[in-house]
């Protein structure tokens, strides 16, 4: 039993005593999973209990207690315990982050994976760190989240026609995930992407984000253009799913504090390339 596990601390908003990392069904805001989630162990049984997920929330729930990849589920649990020094009184999350939002969604924003001390703290996607503080006032100023900014998971945040989707569910260490934990994941991605049965557009944050989607549609058997087109911020690219729906996908460049530092990205692009990928079917 880890230190943290003896001496639970409280949760930032509830107040509840929560150990780090988060035991699943017990009490933390927004856990879609319970104490008897089945958990999957390696790459074949994340695709394997993916397929079974009769919607969103189903397999947010499986892939919230997901232990698949080593490396990541120490990286996450370590980063859990020891703590953040501004952070170390409260309890950490230290599972895969569910993905957020709309479970009807018409568009997706693509992101990279949790932060450490971000969304691996908080339980929710873009939580707890400037990125999220880009995006979600974005989503806000365009009508799709209730709140312009958020704190933790329960804070009365809510958005609506959006949704938001990781490649990679677990903070992984130096924010780079490998190859092989990208395809582990990918088993969970593809699932939810094919559930979301009123997307039409697709908001790719980074390369990693864009190739994640395109390869995602060719395992589909969506329609992709050939060659696959380059990432570029404002980049189009027209997709059709096998049963004839249009999806737009848009390039934007990452909500990273290097990009919105260093005016690569400003709130004016990010709305525009948002715009881009809410305008797709109407």
């Amino acid at each position: 039993m880890t230190q943290d596990a003896a001496h639970p601390l409280p949760h930032p908003l509830t107040g509840q005593p929560f150990p780090s990392p988060v035991p699943p069904g017990t009490g933390w805001p927004e856990d879609p999973a319970a104490t008897d989630t089945p958990v999957a162990h390696d790459a074949a049984a994340v695709r394997d209990l993916a397929a079974t997920a009769e919607d969103v929330d189903q397999l947010n729930a499986m892939a919230s207690v997901c232990r698949a990849c080593e490396r990541l589920v120490q990286w996450r649990e370590d980063v859990a315990e020891t703590k953040r020094a501004s952070f170390a009184g409260e309890p950490y999350w230290g599972r895969p982050v569910p993905s957020y939002g709309d479970p009807r969604a018409r568009v997706a924003v693509i992101g990279l994976a949790p932060a450490a001390n971000g969304g691996n703290r908080t339980g929710r996607m873009f939580t707890g760190d400037r990125a999220g503080d880009w995006i979600y006032a974005a989503l806000h100023r365009a009508g799709f989240a209730e709140h312009e900014t958020v704190s933790t998971a329960g804070d009365g945040q809510a958005l609506h026609g959006v949704r938001m989707v990781a490649p990679v569910r677990c903070a992984p260490p130096a924010n780079k995930p490998t190859p092989d934990e990208k395809a582990a994941c990918g088993g969970w991605f593809d699932r939810e992407i094919a559930l979301l049965t009123e997307l039409r557009g697709i908001l790719a944050l980074g390369g990693i984000a864009w190739q994640t989607v395109l390869a995602a549609a060719v395992r589909m058997g969506w329609e992709v253009p050939r060659p696959r087109p380059k990432f570029g911020h404002g980049v189009v690219v027209p997709l059709r799913t096998p049963d004839g729906r249009d999806v737009r996908l848009v390039g934007c460049y990452h909500v990273s504090q290097r990009n919105t530092f260093t005016g690569l990205l400003t709130e004016q692009m990010l709305d525009g390339a948002l715009a881009l990928a809410a305008s797709a079917g109407t």
